[in-house]
């Protein structure tokens, strides 16, 4: 993710980041703790992450929120601030509804409800440390900062 990246490139590197593994913590900004959530993504809205809750879930009385994600090689790492609301169209509801969503619902779709997570603005870290830099690590030593890693500030287009 260097400097030069497009914000199309960096939003392709975290939707890669985000298919190997769907995991984000999440919360509403009301002072109760993020929780471990899994995330879909729908290639026709981007911008949105989808998550399956239950109807008393935290976040799903909606508002503004945060999340944050690290790639499954802790490679890769998000902060990503945005609004949660409940998804009313029932085609997508439909569409992201898997096998995996209803292991979590045992009395199946009346039991789940599907949120939105539409991202406003996010910051996206990349840990591509240079062989110098690892070598640094494991046997110390400080790492410069072209051995390290490389950020964005990716703020919503359109």
């Amino acid at each position: 993710m260097a400097d030069h990246d497009s914000p199309q490139e960096v939003a392709a590197k975290f939707i890669a980041k985000v298919q190997e593994s769907p995991f984000i913590m999440i919360g509403l900004t009301d002072g109760q703790h993020s929780e471990p959530m899994n995330v879909k993504l729908d290639d026709d809205q981007p911008n949105v992450l989808f998550i399956f809750s239950g109807h008393d879930n935290r976040i799903a009385k909606g508002g503004d929120a945060m999340a944050q994600f690290v790639g499954k090689g802790h490679d890769f790492f998000g902060c990503l601030a945005g609004t949660v609301s409940q998804e009313t169209d029932q085609a997508t509801f439909d569409k992201l509804w898997d096998n995996r969503v209803e292991a979590w619902f045992p009395n199946g779709k009346a039991d789940a409800r599907l949120n939105r997570f539409d991202i406003d603005s996010a910051e996206l870290w990349e840990t591509d440390v240079a062989l110098s830099g690892r070598v640094k690590m494991l046997f110390g030593g400080t790492i410069k900062a072209d051995e390290s890693s490389s950020h964005a500030v990716v703020d919503r287009v359109g």
